[in-house]
C-alpha cells in the first residue's frame, strides 16, 4: 500500500480544522497566559496543584473515554491525561480532532500517575495553532543532511538532541558574557556596515548604500573599530559580533558567523592567552562539566597547562632541519613531493605557511598556542623585541583548527601606516587613513584577541560540521 503524500496529510488536516471550527475552536487561537514554561510546572510540581500549560503535541493515545497526551514547549516535554468526564462530550469528542503538531493550551490540575509519571490532568483545552502539515518522525522523517539545515525548524521538532545542542551554544555565550563582565569588559557594538573592509585579509561583500551614493561593506572584522574605542578611553572592550567573508563553504566555514573579539588596554599576547585559556575553562566547566571533550573515541583534554610552541618549530619538525636553509625553488619542489599545490608566483614566505596550513595545522589536536609567526603575514601585530622579522601573536589551535588567534597590538601610527602601505602595494585607497588619525592620537599598548565562537561551539560538542552548530547555515539555492 502507498503512503499518503504531503497534500493528502495536508487535506485530512484541514477537514478537521473545519470540523473543530464547526465546533467553536479557532484554528488559530488567542493568547493563553500560562503558569509557567513546562520545565518549572515540572519544578514546582504538587499535587492537584491548579495549572495552566501550553505546547505542541507531540503524541496521542486514544484509550477510548481517555486520551493520554503528550505537549513540549521549549523547555519540556510533560503528559496530559483528558477525560471524557473531566471536559465534557463535546471537548472531548474535539480533542480527538487534533493532530501532531497542533499547539493547545490547557488548564488543570496535577497528579501522579500509578506508573510514576508527572501528569496533568485537563479540565479545559484550547485549540492555539493548527498544524496543516506533519512533523517528521523522530527515525522515518528528516533524514535528508541538507532539508535537516534548511528546514532546521523541523530538525528541532524531531531531534530532541539538536535542540539541547544549540541550547548549550546559548548557555555557553551566556557563560562566556558573564566571563568577562565578571573580568571588568565593556560590551560594545561597532558597525556590520563599514566604507572599507579591514582587520583581516578576506574577500568581502558589497552593498550599496543609496542615501550616500557609495558601496559599503559587511565586515570582515570590527578589529579596527574596537581599537578606535582603546584610544577614546574603553580599556577593556569585547564585541560578540557576525562578521562576513565572501568566501567558500567547508566543513569549517561558513560565509556569516560569529566571533568574540576581545581587546585590553596595557595588555599583551601574554595577558591574552591566560584569558583565553580561563576563558574556555570557565565555559567547559559551567556549561558541559567536564574538561575532556570531543569524540570519545579521540578525546581532547583541556587540562592545562597547554602546548606553546613557535611558527618556526613546527616547520622545522615537519620540513626538516634545513628548510630555511633553501631556495624557493627547492621548496617548492619539497613541497610539491608532499602533495601539495604550489602556485606559480609564490615565493618562500607563501610556500612555508602552506606547509603549515595543510601539513601542520590539523595535526593540533590537543589545545596549542603556535606563536613568533612571519611579521608579514599580521600586519596589524607588533614585532618582537628580540626579532622584527616575526610578530607577537598567538593561533591557539584545538582539534586541528584555529580557535583564537591573538596579537600583542600594533600602536605605531607611523610603522601601522608603512604596513598597510606595504600590503595595499599600487592601491593606496586600501590604507585606512581615520585607523591611522585615530593612531596618532595615542592608542595604548594593548592585547587584542579573536574567538571563533562557532569553531569552540564544535570542539566542546564533539560536532564535525560548523553548519551543525549554526541554526542556518548558508546553503546553495534549491535548484
Amino acid at each position: 500500500m502507498n503512503e499518503p503524500d504531503q497534500n493528502e496529510y495536508r487535506n485530512n488536516r484541514i477537514a478537521n480544522m473545519e470540523r473543530l471550527a464547526e465546533k467553536g475552536y479557532r484554528p488559530y487561537g488567542r493568547t493563553f497566559p500560562r503558569s509557567g514554561r513546562l520545565a518549572e510546572i515540572r519544578a514546582g510540581f504538587e499535587e492537584e496543584k491548579r495549572v495552566r500549560a501550553a505546547g505542541r503535541l507531540v503524541a496521542v493515545r486514544d484509550m477510548g473515554k481517555t486520551v493520554f497526551a503528550d505537549i513540549r514547549d521549549g523547555s519540556d516535554r510533560f503528559q496530559l491525561f483528558v477525560n471524557k468526564k473531566q471536559v465534557g462530550d463535546e471537548p472531548f469528542e474535539a480533542f480527538k480532532l487534533l493532530d501532531v503538531g497542533d499547539h493547545v493550551g490547557v488548564d488543570g490540575t496535577l497528579f501522579t500517575t500509578r506508573a510514576g509519571e508527572q501528569t496533568l490532568r485537563v479540565q479545559s483545552w484550547e485549540l492555539l495553532a493548527k498544524a496543516l502539515l506533519p512533523l517528521p518522525e523522530k527515525w522515518h522523517g528528516l533524514k535528508d543532511v541538507e532539508a535537516r539545515y534548511r528546514q532546521r525548524y523541523l530538525d528541532l521538532v524531531a531531534n530532541p538532541e539538536v535542540r539541547e545542542l544549540f541550547n548549550k551554544r546559548i548557555e555557553a555565550v551566556r557563560q562566556i558574557r558573564r566571563f568577562l563582565f565578571e573580568r571588568g569588559f565593556y560590551e560594545v557594538e561597532t558597525p556590520m556596515m563599514q566604507p572599507q573592509p579591514g582587520g583581516a585579509a578576506a574577500k568581502p561583500f558589497v552593498t550599496r548604500f543609496e542615501a550616500l551614493s557609495t558601496d559599503m561593506y559587511l565586515r570582515i572584522a570590527p578589529e579596527l573599530y574596537l581599537k578606535r574605542l582603546l584610544v577614546g578611553g574603553f580599556d577593556k572592550v569585547f564585541e560578540l559580533n557576525r562578521n562576513f567573508r565572501n568566501e567558500g563553504l567547508s566543513r569549517t566555514h561558513n560565509p556569516e558567523f560569529t566571533m568574540l573579539e576581545i581587546y585590553e588596554a596595557y595588555s599583551d599576547v601574554r595577558g591574552m592567552m591566560a584569558l583565553i585559556q580561563d576563558l574556555v575553562l570557565h565555559v567547559a566547566d559551567t556549561v558541559f562539566g567536564t574538561r575532556r571533550v570531543g569524540p570519545a573515541g579521540n578525546p581532547i583534554d583541556l587540562t592545562p597547562p597547554w602546548r606553546e610552541v613557535t611558527y618556526r618549530e613546527l616547520i622545522l619538525e615537519r620540513m626538516g632541519a634545513d628548510w630555511f636553509d633553501l631556495s624557493a625553488a627547492e621548496a617548492r619542489r619539497k613541497a610539491e613531493s608532499l602533495q601539495l599545490t604550489i602556485e606559480p608566483d609564490w615565493g618562500m614566505l607563501d610556500i612555508t605557511h602552506e606547509v603549515y596550513e595543510k601539513l601542520i595545522e590539523d595535526t593540533l589536536r590537543q589545545p596549542t598556542f603556535v606563536t613568533r609567526f612571519p611579521a608579514a603575514l599580521v600586519p596589524l601585530a607588533k614585532a618582537c623585541e628580540d626579532d622584527p622579522s616575526v610578530v607577537d601573536v598567538f593561533e591557539l589551535e584545538i582539534g586541528g583548527n584555529e580557535i583564537a588567534p591573538a596579537y600583542t597590538e600594533l600602536n605605531d601610527p607611523i610603522e601601522q601606516r608603512r604596513r598597510f602601505e606595504q600590503q595595499a602595494g599600487r592601491d593606496r585607497q586600501k590604507v585606512d587613513e581615520d585607523f591611522i588619525t585615530a593612531l596618532e592620537h595615542g592608542m595604548p599598548p594593548a592585547g587584542g584577541m579573536g574567538v571563533g565562537i562557532d569553531r569552540l561551539i564544535m570542539i566542546l560538542t564533539g560536532i564535525d560540521s560548523i553548519r551543525d552548530v549554526i541554526l542556518f547555515p548558508q546553503l546553495k539555492p534549491k535548484a
